[in-house]
């Protein structure tokens, strides 16, 4: 072997040398990295708005792996976790899903049933009314006759929302011909069998059926006579 030879093998071992050196370094840097960030676990994130108070369901999540180190204590990692719950503020497309995003969706007590009844987005406490809410329900009901006077009762005091729909649009009778399509919201409450009653027969019969927000953990008491209300007691004051 010449000089030349040797000089070429001296290089050929060099650059293996360095190769590898390189490749350990590189495998330090992974083993440092991997040192610092851990493992990956699941979290799910929000793909679309969604609004405040609504049922929740799979779809509206996306999968994805996040290091756990970095992944805050509340974040939900099994959708199963959305069981019965409903969001408690509005999600913001991506978001990372937490717990305390969530609350439980207000559940029937022993003897209640639900109602589902459409209310008048204007009559009815447009946007302010959330599962979890006390309301009274009033209904105007026509006289009878031509001298009896029209009537605002009281139909059920106290009655507990557990579910706001969505806002539809709702086509006019066919006797309102004047009337353009009008706006409505189903709202179902948690109601004994005799009210669960007055709410069905009030949607059917009353000309007008009207919600009142109570305040938060302040159940309505109503004293004799305050159920019922015609403009003839104004006059008699």
């Amino acid at each position: 072997m010449n000089a030349r030879q040797r000089r070429g093998v001296i290089l050929i071992l060099l650059s293996v040398l360095c190769a590898l050196g390189a490749f350990a370094g590189v495998l330090s840097v992974i083993g440092d990295v991997n040192s610092k960030v851990g493992p990956e676990v699941t979290a799910y994130r929000v793909k679309t708005t969604i609004e405040p108070y609504r049922p929740l369901e799979a779809g509206q999540f996306e999968k994805i792996s996040i290091p756990e180190r970095w992944l805050s204590e509340n974040a939900v990692t099994d959708l199963s976790a959305l069981r019965g719950k409903i969001a408690v503020t509005e999600l913001h497309k991506g978001s990372l899903l937490q717990d305390d995003m969530l609350v439980d969706r207000p559940a029937l007590e022993s003897g209640q049933q639900e109602i589902a009844i459409m209310i008048d987005a204007e009559t009815g406490v447009a946007g302010k009314i959330r599962p979890g809410n006390l309301v009274n329900i009033y209904a105007t009901f026509a006289g009878r006759t031509d001298r009896e006077k029209s009537t605002s009762r009281v139909i059920v005091a106290n009655a507990k929302v557990i579910d706001v729909g969505r806002l539809t649009s709702l086509e006019p009778d066919a006797d309102d011909r004047g009337a353009g399509p009008t706006e409505a919201v189903p709202i179902t409450f948690a109601l004994n069998t005799d009210d669960a009653q007055r709410v069905a027969y009030a949607e059917s019969f009353a000309e007008h059926v009207r919600l009142a927000l109570l305040p938060d953990g302040s159940r309505a008491t109503l004293r004799p006579g305050e159920g019922s209300y015609n403009l003839d007691e104004d006059k008699n004051k």
